[in-house]
């Protein structure tokens, strides 16, 4: 992991930065000098969004920075800061006063990642004091997690294969003390895991189910389940170029529920986490599954493989049924599952799906509180005939080519004995730059999955 982009000691000193609004602006340059005056007109800074103004000291430094927040604007924002600022220490010296400190922090913390395994960064990530009234141990977990989350899925198969996938998630279980178990290989159909062994044994590195359980035996059960597939060429039903050419970043479910289970591991919450990674490659080769193959799960269910391409789900269903015979309060599963989601709502805003009421308001909540975008769509009942298959108990996708998001859920739905259970169909990715988000691995839904646990576990004193 990076050195930490923040200062705790709030003594240090630091560049101070101005973030305004564009009707704060006039008011506030007003009573400043006239060079800085000048400055400003010279670069037409009146605050815009996202506009950033260096104010050079006597001394060939840097005296202070401007920064545009436009009108209506989030906190996240700050976040372009430390993606553009050059090296140095900051500190904010005025924002709006409804920009929660710790938000503030976690924007600033996510715009100074950089991806550095096989190209170091030119110059280091300039560094903030931490805010006053910021909870830093938190900004620091939350920014964490999202790293971690952003290296998994940036790096590409050749280097994150089922193997090295499996190493990362034993690594982060040795460090939080956890008992960690691998299924691996043929030993999954012993186990009664046969869709996850179906789906991945066709590569060269043998599929596997692992396992992180932390915490008390008797306390509640909090389980996740993330979809890990290292690299997804869409099977006998081949991926188009375009299509396939980010397929690195499709076990990004697997990293989503590393990076939140890190967070509840590192806050010590009064739960027994239980974390299930199915990770395979889903390859091409003469031991290939098929289209029209009838695959059988570990919950009972019969499946008949319409689309090979549609492997994420049938790898899940195992992992779900795994995880639901624990009797969990809270289920939830991350996944690049669709590309019908990104058609709905884009590639920044994830869909969820759940059936308890509670459950969802909480999470629409959350995402709120945590500047997290995330959105509920429907678990429509009715499409539910549209898996029907004439020879199995269901096929892996729906008929035609409109709802493939909810199909996805609804599939999984079949394999979940859990009220509280919420699924997450993330992206995983952020195409170009944006504040906060510079382009390429994304951790997305994470903090408002984190701040509805925190809530329903919370650490003990």
């Amino acid at each position: 992991m990076a050195a930490s982009p923040f200062i705790l000691d709030q003594s240090q000193f630091a560049v101070p930065i101005h973030a305004l609004r564009i009707s704060e602006w006039r008011p506030w340059i007003e009573s400043r000098a006239d060079a800085m005056k000048r400055l400003a007109d010279a670069h037409d800074f009146r605050g815009q969004a996202g506009r950033i103004l260096i104010v050079p000291g006597t001394d060939g430094g840097i005296e202070r920075v401007l920064f545009g927040l436009g009108e209506k604007t989030s906190p996240m924002l700050i976040g372009a800061l430390a993606q553009h600022l050059p090296q140095g220490d900051y500190r904010i010296a005025a924002a709006p006063r409804e920009f929660p400190a710790t938000i503030v922090a976690i924007a600033w913390g996510l715009g100074a990642y950089a991806f550095e395994r096989y190209k170091p960064r030119k110059r280091a990530a300039p560094r903030l004091v931490m805010p006053e009234g910021a909870d830093a141990a938190e900004a620091q977990r939350l920014v964490d997690a999202a790293w971690l989350a952003r290296d998994l899925v940036n790096t590409p198969a050749g280097d994150m294969g089922p193997e090295a996938l499996h190493a990362e998630a034993e690594r982060i279980a040795k460090a939080h003390d956890a008992g960690f178990e691998a299924i691996v290989g043929d030993a999954l159909l012993k186990e009664n895991f046969p869709m996850i062994h179906a789906v991945g044994r066709a590569a060269a590195q043998a599929p596997r189910l692992l396992r992180i359980t932390w915490g008390l035996s008797d306390a509640p059960i909090v389980a996740l389940v993330g979809k890990g597939v290292t690299f997804d060429t869409g099977g006998l039903n081949l991926k188009t170029e375009g299509s396939m050419r980010l397929m690195k970043k499709d076990m990004g479910g697997a990293a989503h529920a590393l990076a939140l289970g890190q967070m509840i591991m590192q806050s010590g919450l009064p739960v027994r986490l239980e974390i299930f990674l199915p990770v395979v490659e889903n390859a091409v080769s003469g031991d290939a599954f098929r289209p029209g193959d009838v695959l059988k799960s570990r919950k009972g269910l019969t499946v008949e493989v319409d689309n090979t391409d549609a492997e994420g789900r049938l790898i899940l269903a195992d992992a779900l049924a795994r995880a639901c015979e624990l009797n969990p309060l809270l289920i939830m599963d991350f996944a690049t599952l669709t590309g019908a989601a990104r058609v709905a709502l884009g590639p920044e805003i994830p869909p969820f799906f759940t059936d308890d009421e509670t459950l969802a308001a909480d999470l629409a909540q959350a995402s709120q509180d945590a500047w997290d975008p995330i959105w509920r769509l429907p678990l429509w009942d009715n499409y539910d005939p549209d898996m029907d298959s004439p020879i199995a108990d269901l096929k892996n996708t729906g008929d035609g080519g409109f709802a493939g998001a909810i199909f996805g859920a609804l599939f999984l739905r079949r394999f979940v004995d859990a009220k509280a259970w919420a699924h997450f169909d993330v992206f995983a990715w952020s195409p170009k730059e944006r504040p906060a988000k510079p382009a390429g691995g994304e951790a997305q839904a994470i903090r408002a999955a984190w701040r509805v646990i925190r809530q329903r576990f919370p650490p003990l004193g």
